[in-house]
């Protein structure tokens, strides 16, 4: 952890400091100052101030959800916190992994940190400390509508704050209650509207949707990096990616990617004699496929920081002007529309990578490579078969991420006795993302891999002429993890290490 701390409070954060929580990257501290922590404790104070005067207050002084006409007597205010996260306790699925996990906590503490959902800072504090001390909830990923907030997978923050239910925690599954006691804490009891305050809100959709952003960023550039050299294994033209051509058409985003291919391809080198006039559309029009991802990650970020960067609970508690708002700010549309689209968005990523394989593999596209990319001598090539199954492999990854596109947001149920009839899904919609990406990494490694045995081919010839410099670099370094194929070997390994060099972002690629 190198860089400066991450302050939760009242400016607003960006995606990378989410992220950078979540990968263990960066620190992070808990705003301190007088004043603010006077604006915290104010509208607490204001909260209870209404108590005293039994004023009506949803999920403090009533049910929740349709129960919000049933009246709940001060006698029993105290216990309605521990009853929401009690009976929401209902999750199933897989459990978030720990980078997920501890994005969902930094979400959650940066939209209570706005000062407008009426809790105290001694709660703030405590859920700042599990992401200090690395107190991780076990929250079960399936079982959220995405309105009404992320209730279920919510309530087991709320729990775990509460000393209840299960956490990990030095690398142990553990009881909370144990955890508390071993770091000398007191388990929270939960105030009025501090339960509902932690769960109604759209903590893990956004910080889901923080991981996807980051990580289709990356993919962008790295889909870019790939397709600059297997412009190269398949001799293309690298004169589709001229600057005079994209002032034609100037989407940003797809001259960006133009841009990136030409710095790759030294375009204003002398180049080789062209095979032919026009490449086919995989690597043609890689910069009108990318672009479109370029182009859309400006107003994705404006959607998942906005709402990183709120107070999306029910009710608001605005103690300034002494009012308590009832809305439906737990409403996760933007979320859902966002990952929906980024859905789509990977999906064609997933799809040109895909192209881009299927020619390298083929001896009747691949201009002179060998079949399936076998580095085996004649006298054993009718053994071998190099990259045959790879090739399959990555046909089914994309088969999957494209069968992914279909939307969640449009599947909204009525629920909760028609309290919740029209709900966003967003949470579904963040983790399909997700799983777009994962399937979409699995094409980038195989393609990658694939390129490079293309690219070391190219460059056993007597004729090979040198890469470009960044291009060489990339090859070098690929030749240090991943051997070429010559004799046939299983191909497992090569590929997870792969998906692990791009899960680090492990190499440099298009920096400013």
């Amino acid at each position: 952890m190198t860089r400066d701390p991450i302050v939760f409070g009242q400016a607003a954060l960006p995606i990378e400091a989410i992220v950078a929580v979540a990968k263990h990257q960066a620190s992070s501290q808990l705003q301190s100052d007088g004043p603010y922590r006077e604006r915290i404790a104010k509208g607490a104070r204001f909260l209870d101030s209404l108590l005293d005067k039994e004023g009506v207050i949803y999920g403090v002084t009533t049910g929740y959800g349709d129960s919000c006409v049933v009246a709940v007597p001060l006698e029993h205010v105290e216990a309605l916190p521990r009853h929401l996260y009690t009976f929401h306790g209902c999750g199933l699925g897989k459990l978030l992994d720990a980078p997920a996990t501890r994005a969902v906590l930094a979400a959650r503490l940066q939209s209570l940190c706005h000062g407008v959902s009426g809790v105290r800072i001694e709660l703030l504090e405590r859920l700042h400390g599990f992401l200090e001390h690395d107190v991780l909830p076990l929250i079960p990923e399936e079982g959220s509508v995405g309105a009404s907030g992320d209730l279920t997978p919510l309530s087991y923050v709320a729990a775990t704050l509460s000393g209840e239910r299960e956490v990990m925690f030095r690398g142990q599954r553990r009881q909370a209650v144990d955890v508390h006691r071993e770091l000398g804490w007191t388990p929270l009891v939960l105030r009025p509207k501090e339960a509902l305050a932690l769960m109604n809100g759209t903590a893990v959709m956004t910080g889901l949707a923080c991981l996807a952003f980051a990580r289709a960023d990356y993919l962008l550039k790295l889909a870019t990096r790939i397709t600059a050299l297997n412009v190269v294994a398949l001799q293309g033209n690298p004169e589709h990616f001229d600057e005079r051509l994209f002032a034609a058409k100037p989407h940003p985003g797809q001259m960006q990617v133009a841009a990136w291919l030409r710095r790759d391809l030294a375009i204003d080198a002398p180049t080789a004699p062209l095979h032919r006039l026009q490449d086919r559309y995989s690597l043609r029009c890689a910069p009108h496929v990318l672009g479109v991802l370029a182009d859309s990650l400006g107003w994705l970020r404006g959607f998942i920081e906005t709402e990183l960067n709120s107070a999306n609970d029910n009710p608001i508690i605005d103690a300034d002007a002494e009012r308590v708002l009832h809305g439906g700010h737990f409403y996760g549309g933007h979320i859902a529309f966002a990952m929906d689209s980024l859905k789509n968005l990977v999906g064609n990523v997933a799809d040109l990578l895909d192209r881009q394989l299927a020619l390298l593999v083929d001896v009747r596209y691949n201009h002179g490579l060998p079949s399936n990319l076998s580095g085996a001598p004649v006298e054993r090539a009718m053994l071998n078969h190099g990259f045959k199954a790879v090739q399959i492999g990555a046909s089914a990854w994309t088969a999957e991420a494209l069968k992914n596109t279909l939307p969640a947001s449009v599947f909204s149920r009525s629920t909760e006795c028609h309290n919740q009839d029209k709900v966003s899904m967003g949470t579904i919609a963040a983790r399909d993302a997700l799983r777009s990406l994962e399937l979409t990494e699995q094409v980038a490694a195989a393609t990658l891999l694939a390129a490079n045995q293309g690219v070391w081919m190219r460059g056993q010839a007597k004729d090979a002429r040198p890469l470009p410099p960044a291009l060489a670099s990339m090859h070098e370094q690929l030749l240090m993890d991943f051997k070429p194929v010559i004799e046939d070997r299983a191909l497992e390994h090569d590929l997870r290490l792969c998906l692990k060099r791009i899960g680090e972002q492990h190499w440099s690629l298009f920096d400013a």
